[in-house]
């Protein structure tokens, strides 16, 4: 008969992608090792492998809970404006830094089989800041270039800010909210 799944099976889980997503951050993804991730995470690499049988597979993890997340709270923002959609992105990449980082420089490190379903929730979240944006410069619809390029100038102001941002110095993230809305807003507007 075959052994049920632990009751805190989800947050060991959770916890174990969490610690290897900062290790991983940390060292570079393709330096790091799923022992090093193991011992970073205070665990035995068998408890690692007992999860992902792989290295990829936990980074495909890391990517795929951080992503479909992201997904989840940008759609509950749909038309909320541009305001509500700024603030909701940035609340959710609070805490996520390691995953953050990884998204943007592991991803493409992944087999194409497992890079194809990531990039479709990059692509969602691409759909739905341009139906913002478009709600905020009509005319950018007639003009795919243009939209494509202001979209991924809005994610650019929210993607870097963890590189930057010191909680507790400086602005506040959602003071930074504010003024990043009011940058793109006004911004699109003398479009």
């Amino acid at each position: 008969m075959a052994r049920g799944l632990a009751r805190d099976h989800d947050e060991k889980r959770a916890a174990l992608r969490k610690g290897a997503a900062a290790y991983f951050a940390t060292h570079g993804f393709d330096r790091a090792s799923m022992t090093g991730a193991a011992k970073s995470c205070g665990v035995s690499k068998a408890l690692i492998y007992h999860y992902w049988a792989s290295k990829e597979d936990l980074l495909f993890d890391i990517l795929d809970e951080h992503l479909s997340d992201l997904v989840e709270v940008v759609e509950g923002q749909r038309g909320a404006g541009m305001g509500g959609l700024i603030a909701a992105i940035l609340e959710e990449y609070a805490g996520a830094d390691a995953e953050h980082k990884l998204q943007l420089d592991a991803l493409g490190v992944l087999p194409e089989d497992k890079q194809k379903p990531l990039i479709g929730l990059q692509l969602r979240l691409v759909d739905i800041m341009s139906d913002t944006v478009i709600s905020v410069a009509p005319d950018l619809q007639n003009h795919p270039d243009r939209l494509r390029a202001a979209v991924m100038s809005v994610f650019a102001v929210l993607n870097w800010f963890y590189m930057w941002h010191r909680p507790g110095k400086g602005l506040s993230r959602e003071a930074y909210a504010e003024l990043a809305t009011d940058f793109v807003v006004g911004g699109l507007r003398a479009l």
